[in-house]
């Protein structure tokens, strides 16, 4: 038996195969157009991947040098350092998180999601300035795994709707960017996220830049600052400040001993190290804005415990405030133990110090004329800080004269000691044995200053 087809079904059956054939042509073509975007993609990665192994080959057969102990570019901001692009407009050192072949994140870069360029680019720009790398989500899905891994999360408004149905787990280091200026449905988004503020670009750049710096440093330090003036020309400021920062790296304690008058004679000549290699105050005036800790630590010379931050021989330049602000603000965030030697005749980078001091010693010579300069000191003092204490040195006045003469607390009292003189001069640092009058004044003070009380009151102060 022999079926055939009508043949007014013939036209029907034609057309059905007509359209079957172009739904087949143009899903061919779709997986042309997607293999192609696929090699496209893999030849970007290949391009970048061989530039690369380029410049490796480059740094090792021609290393950069750079001067021992200076700051890298991106360890301090004095300006934005420029922006160095890997594939799709990333930091080089940053990750795209989602996209094939990617490294995993680190648990020590802050996470950014966001699909929009311009704002990504700024992004990029502000971590650059506090030295650091980001992980980047172009969507909230690729964030996920790394939400609570990351030590900081900023979400770019554009992606803040996706991020909010993801609905992620509570943590604290979220924040929510947009360059968008007095937008209600912007506070909308931050609460959906969970985030803990909106920072609204350009105006709070360098409060972000704070933020990236504070996600990846180390765990912040006290950071008790002692700034040390002498009362009258020649009565053992230096000296004394000098042997506290001793005294505080021996107790390992991580010390920065900074030296802020630039007609003394240098703080590094009092131990030793005025020909030690690393940054001085000539390396670090241009200096505003954020210093990375770590990087001032590295850049300082140092012994032990204890880094040094003096002048350059010859003519010395005057602190802009500025500097000696990103200093300070850098010591109390990794160390221990910050001591300042002041000029008695204050500038503005002087004043700053002191209003940041934890405590302030004013170094008193026992006699008539020594009480009444250092009153004339203590009256510019008290302008900028509350806390300050007489050292006094013994000479014909009784101490307790002293002190209620100038109406401050007495912090010790400074006995003369033997080849002090000489120590110095033979370039060693100021003797600390067990029964010199400056070690046992250091020991007291010390031990005064680091009781937990004193520390508590002091941190809860800061904040």
């Amino acid at each position: 038996m022999i079926i055939s087809r009508s043949s007014s079904c013939l036209p029907l059956w034609g057309a059905e195969r007509l359209l079957w054939g172009a739904e087949r042509l143009l899903w061919g073509a779709e997986r042309l157009l997607w293999g192609a975007e696929r090699l496209l993609w893999g030849a970007e990665y290949l391009l970048w991947g061989l530039n690369a192994c380029f410049e490796g080959l480059s740094t090792c057969l021609f290393p950069v040098r750079r001067q021992p102990g200076c700051p890298q570019e991106s360890s301090a901001i004095g300006g934005y350092p420029q922006k160095r692009a890997g594939p799709r407009g990333g930091l080089r050192g940053s990750v795209i998180l989602g996209l094939p072949r990617t490294r995993e994140a680190s648990m020590n870069r802050p996470l950014i999601v966001t699909h929009d360029e311009d704002l990504l680019d700024d992004l990029l720009r502000i971590a650059a300035a506090a030295g650091v790398e980001l992980d980047v989500a172009h969507a909230a899905v690729h964030a996920r795994p790394f939400w609570t891994r990351a030590p900081m999360v900023v979400v770019g408004d554009d992606a803040a709707d996706a991020v909010a149905r993801m609905a992620p787990p509570p943590r604290d280091r979220v924040l929510l960017v947009t360059k968008r200026e007095d937008d209600a449905a912007t506070w909308r988004r931050c609460v959906a996220i969970g985030a803990q503020g909106v920072v609204e670009l350009p105006a709070a750049e360098r409060r972000l830049v704070d933020e990236f710096a504070d996600a990846v440093e180390p765990v912040t330090r006290a950071g008790l600052t002692i700034c040390v003036v002498g009362g009258r020309g020649g009565a053992g400021a230096s000296v004394l400040a000098a042997a506290l920062a001793v005294s505080g790296s021996r107790r390992r304690l991580r010390t920065l001993l900074v030296d802020a008058d630039p007609l003394g004679g240098g703080i590094d000549t009092l131990l030793g190290q005025e020909a030690a290699e690393g940054a001085r105050w000539s390396d670090l005036v241009a200096r505003e804005g954020r210093i990375s800790c770590t990087a001032l630590h590295a850049a300082l010379p140092s012994i032990d415990e204890l880094a040094v931050l003096a002048f350059h021989r010859g003519s010395a330049e005057a602190i802009p405030a500025e500097a000696m602000r990103s200093v300070l603000q850098a010591g109390q965030r990794g160390f221990d133990l910050v001591v300042v030697d002041l000029p008695r005749h204050l500038n503005p980078a002087a004043a700053e110090a002191l209003t940041r001091a934890t405590s302030t010693l004013l170094v008193v010579t026992a006699d008539v004329r020594g009480v009444l300069s250092s009153g004339q000191v203590l009256t510019c003092l008290q302008q900028h800080t509350g806390d300050v204490r007489a050292v006094v040195r013994e000479g014909v006045l009784d101490e307790e004269v002293v002190c209620e003469s100038l109406g401050i607390p007495r912090a010790g009292i400074l006995s003369d000691q033997p080849r002090l003189a000489l120590a110095l001069n033979r370039g060693d640092p100021p003797p600390l044995g067990s029964r010199t009058p400056l070690a046992r004044l250091c020991a007291t003070f010390l031990g005064n200053l680091l009781t937990p009380q004193f520390v508590s009151s002091f941190e809860g102060g800061k904040r």
